[in-house]
């Protein structure tokens, strides 16, 4: 099973920055993409944020141009430097892992994490 735990979190004025960070352990299986989710009081979740083993990436809409996910391919880490926060990024964020088995190459599941709270303040 994949095991992540995240850390970063916290509470940030309007315009400033947080970096959040995510680490897996993999125990028998290989991650071939990670992603950060978010998850406002109320709503549902969304992706914020995706990236494949090989680098391709992808943002939702509202934080282009102000997060970046980046990850670490032989430690199993990734991040989310997130820039120019705004309240309306107020949510719980959760790390996500998308894991195939080593030894059974069909198995494949997404792992989460248990989540960190971003809360911008006006």
């Amino acid at each position: 099973q994949v095991q992540l735990v995240e850390s970063g979190g916290g509470l940030v004025q309007a315009g400033g920055s947080l970096r959040l960070s995510c680490a897996a352990s993999t125990k028998g299986f290989s991650i071939t993409a990670w992603g950060w989710y978010r998850q406002a009081p109320g709503k549902q979740s969304v992706l914020v944020a995706r990236i494949t083993r090989g680098g391709d990436t992808n943002y939702a809409d509202s934080v282009k141009g102000r997060f970046d996910i980046s990850r670490d391919n032989v430690k199993n880490t990734v991040s989310l430097e997130m820039n120019s926060l705004k309240p309306e990024d107020t949510a719980v964020y959760y790390c996500t892992a998308e894991a195939n088995s080593v030894a059974l190459a069909s198995y494949s599941y997404t792992a989460w994490g248990q989540g960190t709270q971003v809360t911008v303040s006006s």
